[in-house]
This record gives C-alpha cells, sequence and structure tokens, in this order.
C-alpha cells in the first residue's frame, strides 16, 4: 500500500493536525517544509496542527497532494473533529444547566413516562437535562424561562404558595404534545358557537359517550380538546389558549374530578376562546372564590354562568329544595343536575355537602 491510498485510522478526537504531525514524523519534515509544499505560512501550518484553523476545501485538497489520502478524507477528518469539540461543549454546557432540574418535576414526568426513570445523582443529570429540553422543545433554560414562565402571567392563583412554573410548563407542554398529534381546519367562530350549543346538550350523556364527540366538534371548528391529568404543584383546573393563529386549544386536567366543575371549566375556557384576544394565554384554577381575578376571568365567568344556566332561572333556581326538584329542573332546561347542584353550592344556596349524589366523578379513560 503506497501513502497515497493509506487508510488513516486515528482517534477521531483529537484535531486533524494530529494526523499531519504523525506524517511529518514519519517523513522526517518540519512544519517549515511543509509550509512551502503547501503554500502556507510556518504560523498557519501550526494553527492547523494544533486545530486552531480548520481545514476547508482548498486545503484538504493540498493536503491530498502532499501527503496523500483524498480531500474527502481531510474534510471528514475536520467535521469529526469539530463535531467532538461541539459534543464536549454540549456535555460542558448540558453539566452547567443541571440547577433547571430543580424547578422541573422530574420524578413526576419519569412516571408518566415522558423520560426515562432513572436515579437523581450527578452522572445522570446532563443526560436528564437534554432530555428535558427535547420534551420542552428548547434549545436552553434560558429559552424556557423566556416562553413558558411568561405563560404564568395569565393565572389565577387560589394556592399561590403550592404552585410553581416548572410543574405549570410541564403540564402545558403536554397538552402541546397531544394537540400537535391532531389536524384540524382553520378556527371558525361562528362554527364554534355552534358547536358550544351542541355540547350543552351533551352534559346529560355518561363520559365515554360525551368526550369522543365533544373533541370531535371542538376539531371541526378549529379548536382541539385534550384532557391531560394534572401535575403535582400546578393546581391548574384548565387552559385555554392559541397554538398559532388558526389553532385555538382548551386543554383540562380533571382537577376536582367531578361532572359538575368539568362542564364549567369547558365552557369557561370556551368562553376565553370566544371573547378574548389570541395573544393571551389563560390558565385557570378551580376558583376558590377568595383569590382576585382578572376582567377576562370575570368575563368567561359570568359568561359560563348565563350560558350553561340562564339568568332568566334565577328566581326558580333559588326555590330548589331537594333532589326531585333539581332533577326535574335540570330536564327542563336540558343540562346535567349535577350542574345545577354546582351552582347551588357555589352561591351559597345549599350547602356544599348536600345533594352530592348527584354528582359524577370524571376520570381519564383508559386507551387501549
Amino acid at each position: 500500500m503506497t501513502e497515497a491510498t493509506r487508510t488513516f485510522t486515528p482517534d477521531w478526537v483529537s484535531p486533524p493536525g494530529d494526523t499531519i504531525a504523525d506524517l511529518l514524523e514519519e517523513r522526517d519534515w518540519t512544519q517549515v517544509q511543509l509550509a512551502d509544499r503547501l503554500g502556507y505560512t510556518t504560523k498557519h501550518i501550526s494553527l492547523l496542527i494544533n486545530g486552531k484553523a480548520p481545514i476547508n476545501e482548498e486545503t484538504a485538497v493540498k493536503l491530498e497532494r502532499v501527503l496523500g489520502s483524498t480531500a474527502a478524507f481531510w474534510l471528514s477528518r475536520e467535521a469529526q473533529y469539530r463535531a467532538a469539540l461541539a459534543r464536549e461543549e454540549e456535555v460542558n454546557r448540558l453539566q452547567k444547566w443541571t440547577c433547571w432540574l430543580d424547578q422541573l418535576p422530574v420524578k413526576e414526568l419519569m412516571n408518566l413516562g415522558v423520560i426515562p426513570k432513572c436515579n437523581l445523582i450527578a452522572k445522570n443529570k446532563p443526560s436528564l437535562v437534554k432530555k428535558l429540553l427535547h420534551f420542552f422543545g428548547v434549545a436552553s433554560p434560558d429559552e424556557w424561562r423566556s416562553y413558558y414562565a411568561g405563560m404564568e402571567i395569565s393565572f389565577r392563583r387560589t394556592r399561590e404558595e403550592q404552585s410553581d412554573v416548572g410543574a405549570i410548563s410541564a403540564w402545558l407542554r403536554l397538552g402541546e404534545i397531544e394537540a400537535e398529534k391532531l389536524d384540524c381546519p382553520k378556527y371558525s367562530k361562528p362554527k364554534f358557537e355552534k358547536v358550544v350549543q351542541e355540547i350543552r346538550a351533551l352534559t346529560v350523556l355518561p363520559q365515554e359517550e360525551f368526550e369522543p364527540q365533544m373533541q370531535q366538534l371542538c376539531r371541526e371548528s378549529g379548536v382541539v380538546l385534550v384532557l391531560v391529568p394534572s401535575i403535582k404543584r400546578a393546581h391548574v383546573s384548565g387552559v385555554a389558549r392559541w397554538l398559532n393563529p388558526h389553532k385555538a386549544l382548551i386543554q383540562l386536567s380533571l382537577y376536582g374530578k367531578t361532572n359538575d366543575r368539568f362542564w364549567f371549566n369547558f365552557f369557561h375556557e370556551a368562553a376565553h376562546i370566544l371573547l378574548h384576544d389570541k395573544e393571551n394565554i389563560f390558565l385557570d384554577e378551580w376558583d376558590s372564590g377568595k383569590s382576585l381575578v382578572s376582567e377576562p376571568e370575570r368575563e368567561a365567568d359570568q359568561w359560563a354562568r348565563e350560558f350553561l344556566i340562564p339568568s332568566e332561572y334565577a328566581r326558580e333556581l333559588a326555590q330548589l329544595e331537594s333532589k326531585a326538584d333539581v332533577v326535574n329542573f335540570a330536564e327542563r332546561i336540558s343540562i346535567h343536575p349535577a350542574i345545577i347542584v354546582g351552582r347551588l353550592q357555589h352561591d351559597c344556596i345549599i350547602p356544599v355537602f348536600w345533594m352530592n349524589g348527584l354528582k359524577e366523578s370524571i376520570y381519564f379513560q383508559r386507551v387501549e
């Protein structure tokens, strides 16, 4: 085998200059001699050998003529080296970012299968950082803070001391991922206004019947509805937001787990889509009645109250005294009696422990 066709098997982590230096040693050449043969200055040769100057196409062709192998080999050698440098820099960056993990619900995301389960020890943390950056779809923790932390502005907190942006952002991202899987036509407000009327009639159905129907109806109007289990310390019941100018998202956590809360939360988020601008993100928790809420939140609450039980029934509503009264009234206005009970309890017309037998549990249906 001649020198011109010799196959090199260097350590790819080393700079291409190591291969050049080995060949100089084999031939007993100095860097000055190589500079003369290549037509470069000795300074440039020194930079090449030390990995400070990259091998470009012109240099690769010259190295092929003077030292052998092929231009493709020298370019590949350079590319491998630069990729190795990038990997080393990535490891260093990931190591510096491991403190970011303290802001995220890492164990909860492991339990959900978002990231592989492993011990939270030092050697595993850089890999976890990389996986979580991929999960959130961001380049660094700084972009995560810029993108997701900003969503917290509209969050209506009723447990401020217990909620944190890491848990909230993880829950939001889970909804984004589910929504990205679903295609739908461009949002149409007239269609969605019609859809919410149709969905109101579904409140009397069992969950296994109403859930797929309401998801389909929403998609047909350009609104994606996803149910995502709550994450510890997020305490979010729902969010209304726009994924792009033509696709809206309603995401519910089933926080509260009874159908009266589920339906109010859905129509509250639907109100945000119908009434408010596309720039805002409305993160909501089930309201204990003690929190300060913004005007858009009050508007969404009022819209949902009026839509479910119109104000024309206010006097009759206040006179309901028994389960039978509630069931008969619910049948007449075509909604589930649990919604009536929830309204009566919220308005302090009846105690919160009365008539709860009319409510039904809402759960996450298992997908086979």
